[in-house]
């Protein structure tokens, strides 16, 4: 590993898959730029330049990367400023010049061009070069380091600086290849050079890769593991002795003792010492090596996975995703070895600790954060965490998948999910097959929206009301008759969203059932709830997407309005569908809506409101159809009869 470096196959590999690197050079005039080109391309100094280059391209075998270089000029007059622009904004790498024998070049890179950049919104590597170095007063020579090191605490966008001369040809191939490996090789990603540390996301990808390649579990890569992690990065096997200096180097840096302590135990290389070499070689610029190994397993410039091992999986608006059984038995497991002393709490730490070789957590973030039940140790339990995963897996299936990846599943990602049966399919069949449902919860300001999803998953309710202006989630399994469990999912629809959300034809397509709750105590919040109800019912009616609805009336330990009774009975009989279902989330008192709620949901023919117009639509076609059949039976006795006479026609000639 010590000689990864040099044994690092060249091309695509390094490259992270580009196929070409585009640098633009620009500074102001005068200050070398098209000399600095043409003696990097024909390696020697111009007698005569003209005044703007046309693109020049460096051979693929010019560096070691074996990826091609394409040069570009760029003109220093003022009516070229509009185009010197766009190459900027096209550019993979930019150099910018000044000349070290006119000071003030040097001053315009930091009042002028660094800002000009950053106002145009160029975020590539910035390789600042000093030319003419030849030319610079023998009695002015100042430290490269002491002078750009303001500059680049500034501008953290400058990725090296080097000083050239075109004309005694000194470190001309140079400014091209900091360039280049800019581009291929960025430090950005890897390294924070003001703390001098691997950056997290780096150190998440390594002990992801480090755990890959620890095949006994025993937290060291032996010898035999190292050597196996060498050739799968580098084509190339580790020498014995090779391995010796490798470890030898951690052992001085990282000193320690017993079985975890230091880089080197007695079973070999740590988690520690991996991280310590990488950290080395990116320090001694060598950062090829890190990017190769991360390439190699996988990862993009961002440090993630590339997008081509991620699957994606189609599917018609109205099926939904659920994991299939094989990640879902990889998670329980997962569960029981990180919940370390078997409670079924998984504590925060613990769940940090199973998302440490991701990128990030993806549950520090709505709509995930708060969307599963705590226990009371602020852990979460195995329902919950399976729920948490549900819901991922129904909103960001590939996110989902990825990050199933991360965590060390290793069965084939695209089976790690099955797509669901068509919902319109269910509702002919009369019965549901999935396991995971979506219910949108509808209803006005203050009817108790927020309230059902919280006593959902275990929350108390808080003192006075919070309006919600934002779609929140909650998740949970819900316990069946005959020991069977489901995942219900509660996606709370704020009242001032759900025009919008109406305006989508596919809007409904994913909901598996629907709920309207409003505020039993309040004559006006029935009234806008069933306003809503009869909007989305339209809109189910008018789109195909129809969808099973419950009410529910919230807030009874509060005195209902006068004449509730009647009133909400005359409605939901009219609309074919179930009487309100009274709960009282203060009091606790559920009245089990959860399991009635899944249990519409399972029957999707069921419970599904008929507005007026539905009514009038179902009924003109039942006439439609009752009028062809009458015509079909009139035809057929047309032409039953016609074939009769002709029949009777034919037996009277014969007989004539």
């Amino acid at each position: 590993m010590s000689k990864a470096s040099s044994k690092a196959t060249a091309g695509t590999l390094a490259a992270g898959g580009k196929t070409g690197v585009r640098i633009v050079v620009a500074g102001d005039r005068g200050t070398g730029k098209s000399s600095l080109i043409i003696t990097a391309a024909i390696d020697n100094f111009p007698a005569t330049c003209p005044p703007v280059l046309p693109p020049t391209r460096l051979a693929e075998d010019f560096y070691p990367d074996r990826v091609p270089v394409t040069i570009i000029d760029t003109s220093s007059k003022l009516e070229d400023t509009g185009k010197v622009a766009e190459e900027l904004k096209r550019a993979d790498a930019v150099v910018l010049t000044y000349a070290c024998d006119k000071p003030e070049t040097l001053d315009r890179l930091s009042t002028f061009w660094l800002p000009k950049l950053r106002q145009l919104e160029v975020k590539v590597p910035v390789i600042v070069v000093g030319c003419k170095l030849d030319l610079r007063d023998e009695n002015q020579q100042v430290s490269l380091e002491q002078v750009m090191s303001p500059i680049m605490q500034q501008f953290r966008e400058i990725e090296t600086c080097i000083e050239c001369s075109s004309f005694k040809r000194i470190q001309i191939p140079e400014v091209f290849y900091y360039a280049q490996k800019a581009v291929l090789h960025p430090t950005g990603p890897l390294f924070d050079q003001e703390t001098q540390t691997l950056k997290p996301r780096c150190v998440r990808a390594l002990k992801r890769i480090f755990i890959l390649c620890d095949h006994d579990r025993d937290g060291a890569l032996s010898d035999a593991e190292l050597n196996d992690f060498q050739v799968k990065c580098f084509n190339a096997p580790l020498q014995p002795s090779e391995i010796v200096g490798v470890k030898r180097v951690v052992e001085e840096k990282l000193p320690g003792g017993g079985t975890t302590d230091g880089g080197v135990n007695e079973r070999g290389l740590t988690l520690t010492g991996f991280l310590f070499l990488h950290a080395l070689f990116i320090e001694k610029g060598r950062l090829e090596t890190t990017w190769t190994v991360l390439r190699k397993f996988g990862y993009n410039n961002d440090i993630r996975l590339d997008d081509e091992l991620i699957p994606s999986f189609k599917r018609a608006p109205d099926q939904s995703v659920e994991l299939s059984s094989q990640p879902l038995e990889f998670l329980r497991g997962i569960y029981e070895l990180f919940d370390s002393d078997y409670d079924n709490n998984l504590r925060p730490d613990e769940l940090d600790d199973i998302f440490s070789t991701a990128p990030d957590s993806p549950w520090d973030e709505p709509p995930y954060k708060d969307a599963a039940e705590r226990t009371s140790l602020g852990g979460l339990s195995v329902n919950a965490f399976l729920s948490e995963w549900a819901l991922m897996i129904l909103l960001e299936p590939s996110r989902a998948v990825e990050y199933l990846i991360y965590i060390g599943y290793l069965g084939d990602p695209s089976t790690a999910v099955h797509v669901t049966r068509k919902r319109r399919l269910d509702r002919k069949k009369q019965q549901s097959e999935r396991n995971v449902f979506q219910c949108f919860v509808f209803g006005p300001k203050k009817a108790g929206k927020t309230s059902l999803l919280n006593s959902f998953i275990g929350r108390p309710c808080p003192d006075g009301h919070a309006s919600t202006t934002e779609e929140k989630f909650a998740a949970n399994v819900v316990d069946l008759p005959g020991s069977s469990k489901k995942t219900l999912v509660l996606r709370e629809i704020p009242e001032e969203e759900v025009k919008g959300l109406l305006s989508s034809k596919e809007s409904l397509a994913s909901c598996d059932i629907a709920v309207f709750v409003y505020d039993s105590s309040d004559e006006s919040s029935w009234k806008r709830a069933t306003e809503l109800l009869l909007d989305v019912a339209g809109h189910g009616e008018d789109t195909g997407y129809e969808v099973p609805s419950l009410i529910i009336a919230a807030k009874d330990d509060l005195s209902s309005y006068p004449m509730a009774i009647q009133e909400t009975t005359r409605v939901t009989q009219d609309l074919g569908i179930e009487a309100p279902i009274p709960i009282s989330s203060r009091m606790g008192d559920t009245n089990n809506v959860f399991r009635r709620i899944v249990n519409a949901a399972e029957h999707p023919h069921l419970s599904i409101p008929e507005t007026e117009a539905g009514k009038s639509r179902k009924q003109y076609h039942r006439l439609v159809n009752r009028s062809l059949m009458f015509f079909s039976v009139g035809a057929a006795v047309a032409i039953v009869g016609l074939a009769a006479y002709r029949v009777y026609a034919a037996r009277k000639n014969s007989s004539s």
